[in-house]
């Protein structure tokens, strides 16, 4: 016999649909506008402003609306999942590690031109805008590409892992997806290096995310977003 869902299980399937159709929806949506957008947003002609805001309203949709949405409905705070001090030299510590592999393979394929925190396409012009425009643009980055897409994949991995709970390293229900997800997510080949790259972009993320249920904490998933993944 087919076995009756719990409340709670209903609860959780619905909150993954949520997620699952904002973010489908969004990148459905840049799939079609994407080479607008990115053209929009490299005209240095037009003011930074509305550059970075229609950057970061797009961002935003695929990676923290759908996170947003389903806390406001439910009345969750973002702090319970794991937005903590407890551990947070741990989570940074594991995380690091866990995207050693990825670090080392960009620097030896030589796609490494410099360390740069904090910094998208439109950051040049936020700059030459004065100290205002600089400051408030750096902050809008590091909450968007920083802060919403690590802390995107905690939550979705923890809200799939309270869904299909599993008690070994391997498979973690929520780091498999999350990993899958990246990987799919973003352009990679399938060239012998392109398959190192996905190599290392899933042990980054899968580790990443082992690190965050080891710890309790997701400080890591955000510190390697905005120090790792949109800084190399």
């Amino acid at each position: 016999m087919k076995k009756e869902l719990t409340e709670e299980q209903k609860r959780l399937d619905a909150d993954l649909w949520i997620i699952a159709i904002t973010t489908m929806v969004a990148f459905g949506i840049y799939a079609v506008i994407g080479s607008s957008l990115m053209a929009f947003c490299r005209d240095s002609s037009i003011s930074v402003w509305p550059r970075l805001l229609a950057a970061a309203a797009m961002e935003f949709a695929i990676a923290g609306l759908g996170i947003t949405i389903v806390c406001l409905l439910r009345k969750e705070s973002f702090t319970s999942f794991g937005l903590r001090r407890q551990n947070l030299l741990k989570a940074i510590g594991g995380t690091i590690l866990c995207f050693l592999p990825y670090i080392i393979y960009v620097v030896c394929t030589g796609q490494f031109t410099g360390y740069k925190p904090l910094t998208i396409m439109v950051s040049d012009d936020l700059y030459k805008s004065g100290a205002f425009a600089a400051i408030v643009g750096t902050l809008i980055i590091a909450v968007v590409w920083g802060f919403f897409e690590g802390f995107n994949y905690a939550v979705i991995c923890e809200l799939i892992n309270r869904r299909y709970p599993s008690k070994g390293l391997f498979p973690d229900w929520g780091a498999l997806v999350c990993a899958l997800m990246c990987i799919l997510f973003h352009p990679f080949s399938f060239s012998a290096l392109g398959l190192v790259e996905i190599a290392t972009t899933f042990i980054a993320i899968y580790g990443m995310l082992l690190v965050k249920r080891a710890t309790g904490n997701s400080w890591g998933c955000v510190f390697a977003f905005l120090f790792i993944w949109n800084a190399l």
